[in-house]
């Protein structure tokens, strides 16, 4: 916590003893209007954090986020810039405040923070993004362009290559007099664009504390890479945990947080004085790295409607049509392995998973003679398209008459 001021109190009376343009970028997580109260804790339930988000009016909640922002807009740098992290409960409300107090001309981005989550929502869409407006103060806004990996589709040897426009208009590849290919500079990758993909924290994560509406380090070690430099000052007036303040911290920013929660303001300093960090797998290795599920395998359930599971050892798809309320849980046989390990593992696979059925596919000839039906009541073995016709094939050649053998002429 080295250049990190923590001030327990109403971040309007703290805004109001900064010096004016003292700060270079300011991030605000305030509440979201979404007329609850919001409860969590660790993961070793020792304490619980909350804090009120109930207003009388949208008139009461716009009233007091307008105030703040006035004060926010005076300490802000001629260089600086403001992120507001607001939801679709009150997006509406803080983008016409922002427009009144820092100008239309202000408004650089609508930022999607997209993540998945579970849900048992039925009757709505399912959230999964929250928004971020970016504003700045001034045209000379503090701006470190970030950028994202190629997508694979993309033919990045074609793009080493500038392109032009030629007489028809048509886009063509540039050359020199000699005829060689005008080099389009070095590619450090896709401009970060304002989709930004970053997993929401897990109940495992290392990070997590248990704040009610913390957010994820690197979801904010971006906001402070773009938008300011070592050195700068980093405000942010709802610190709650104090994940803005961690990533200032790590990247040489100094920073100053505030809140009214006495509990959050000594999290945050606990944070702050051994911080963590989740490393995102996603980020790193891409969403398709995720997917480890056999295409051999779910081929032979072509036909049925189901999901296919990844990164499990026993169960290879689960089918969308439930059995009286229950999962259907699948596995289909391997080269090498016999029935009974199959159905071994996916009996292990199932267990705490109130299964509907298991249903296991042998894909082995003969397969069948080593299944005991008494022994596994609880499964249900089916032969595969394959192992199907070759019985078939067998059956019919046994039933029909022997060929007449070769004689002389």
């Amino acid at each position: 916590m080295r250049n990190v001021d923590l001030r327990l109190g109403d971040c309007l009376e703290v805004l109001r003893t900064l010096d004016e343009g003292s700060a270079d970028l300011v991030y605000l997580d305030p509440p979201f209007f979404t007329q609850k109260t919001h409860k969590l804790g660790p993961r070793d339930r020792s304490r619980v954090f909350s804090f009120e988000d109930v207003w009388a009016s949208h008139r009461e909640y716009a009233r007091f986020i307008g105030d703040r922002l006035v004060e926010i807009r005076r300490v802000l740098s001629p260089r600086g810039s403001l992120y507001f992290h607001c939801s679709r409960d009150s997006s509406h409300i803080v983008r016409a405040l922002l427009d009144d107090i820092f100008g239309p001309d202000g408004f650089r981005s609508e930022i999607i923070w997209h993540y998945r989550r579970w849900s048992n929502s039925s009757s709505a869409l399912l959230p999964s993004h929250q928004t971020i407006f970016y504003y700045s103060v001034s045209e000379q806004f503090i701006f470190n362009q970030l950028f994202d990996d190629y997508s694979p589709s993309t033919n990045v040897d074609q793009i080493l290559q500038r392109r032009k426009r030629d007489d028809f208009g048509k886009s063509v590849y540039a050359r020199h007099e000699d005829g060689i290919p005008v080099s389009n500079g070095a590619k450090k990758g896709v401009p970060l664009s304002d989709t930004w993909d970053i997993s929401y924290l897990n109940a495992k994560a290392k990070e997590r504390v248990g704040y009610p509406t913390q957010k994820p380090l690197l979801l904010l070690e971006r906001i402070v890479q773009l938008s300011s430099n070592p050195g700068d000052l980093v405000l942010d007036p709802f610190c709650g945990s104090g994940t803005t303040l961690v990533a200032a911290d790590l990247l040489g920013r100094r920073a100053i947080g505030t809140d009214v929660s006495e509990d959050a303001v000594q999290l945050a300093s606990k944070r702050l004085s051994c911080p963590q960090k989740t490393e995102s797998k996603l980020l790193a290795l891409g969403r398709e790295s995720y997917r480890n599920a056999d295409d051999s395998v779910l081929a032979l359930l072509a036909g049925l409607d189901f999901v296919p599971v990844q990164r499990n050892a026993g169960i290879d798809a689960i089918l969308k049509e439930d059995l009286d309320g229950r999962p259907v849980l699948i596995r289909v046989q391997r080269v090498g392995e016999t029935l009974l390990e199959a159905i071994s593992k996916l009996r292990a696979a199932s267990q705490g998973k109130s299964a509907g059925a298991l249903l296991v596919v042998c894909t082995s000839r003969g397969g069948y003679h080593a299944f005991d039906e008494r022994s596994h009541a609880d499964v249900v073995v089916v032969g595969a398209p394959a192992t199907q016709i070759r019985s078939a094939i067998d059956s019919l050649r046994e039933r029909s008459p022997g060929r007449p053998e070769a004689g002389g002429g």
